[in-house]
């Protein structure tokens, strides 16, 4: 039985081209879904929020954050941040790589190695 892999992200990503560069050199199958073109679903994120925490899912460090005014910076919780990231995708981290049971935020080769073996 094969699992299907998809991977989250933004193809303009530099993080989301090396994730997606090393699945291809490791020839691991796998469905792209760009938040760009298909956004993301409200059960989806609070799943994910849920079973990864929103803190790791909220991308603060990146420029659609970072220019948000201050109100909607402050006194984050949960619900805001899920309405945050349905607002604008971009704010989730990525890539997100979904091995269906479990979840990997972000990128590094040897976690990779490690969730698709």
């Amino acid at each position: 039985m094969t699992k299907t892999i998809t991977l989250y992200g933004i193809k303009n990503c530099d993080t989301v081209k090396k994730a997606r560069a090393w699945l291809d050199a490791h020839k691991v199958a796998y469905a792209f879904h760009d938040y760009k073109t298909a956004g993301i679903d409200a059960a989806r994120l609070q799943a994910w929020c849920k079973e990864l925490g929103w803190e790791a899912l909220l991308n603060r460090a990146g420029t659609t954050f970072r220019k948000l005014p201050d109100a909607d910076k402050q006194d984050l919780t949960e619900a805001k941040a899920i309405k945050l990231m349905l607002a604008q995708p971009s704010m989730i981290k990525r890539p997100v790589l979904d091995l269906g049971k479990t979840r990997v935020v972000g990128f590094k080769p040897e976690i990779y190695a490690g969730a698709v073996s």
